[in-house]
């Protein structure tokens, strides 16, 4: 789990003025992670405009664009909480998980995520983790489904 979820890109206590602003936080957090270059969190302002990555139980799961796969370096997640909440098109957003990924392995990882977030209980959890330590367990079985 330590290589797709680093401890710095788990930040809990976040404030986000709006959806955009929400999203250019979770880009900056794989940036400073080194998973992608800078430019990725453009990528994933483009996909935000063009489909939006809400995904219900008040979690938004941002990632970039096809184009965006060559300034990922390595594949990752980073996981927001914004306590205040952010209005995502009307929606409630409290946690975000956001994804780089190089290749297909998106498609793994929505997957996995997805798993987690349709069970009441752990999104639940997800929403209300106030420590890193429960952020890691809930999502430990991720690793397990990519690797």
């Amino acid at each position: 789990m330590s290589d797709l979820l680093d401890r710095r890109a788990i930040l809990l206590d976040q404030a986000a003025a709006d959806k955009e602003d929400a999203v250019r936080q979770c880009g900056a957090a794989l940036v400073e992670i080194g998973a992608a270059e800078p430019g990725y969190v453009g990528t994933m302002l483009d996909r935000e405009k063009s489909i939006s990555t809400y995904v219900g139980e008040g979690v938004a799961i941002p990632h970039g664009t096809l184009d965006g796969k060559a300034l990922v370096k390595r594949d990752a997640l980073a996981v927001l909480r914004f306590p205040a909440g952010v209005d995502w098109d009307g929606e409630q957003v409290t946690v975000c998980v956001a994804i780089a990924a190089a290749g297909d392995g998106h498609i793994e990882l929505l997957s996995a995520l997805a798993e987690i977030l349709l069970d009441e209980d752990q999104a639940l959890a997800l929403r209300s983790a106030t420590d890193a330590d429960t952020v890691i367990r809930l999502l430990g079985k991720i690793q397990e489904g990519t690797a």
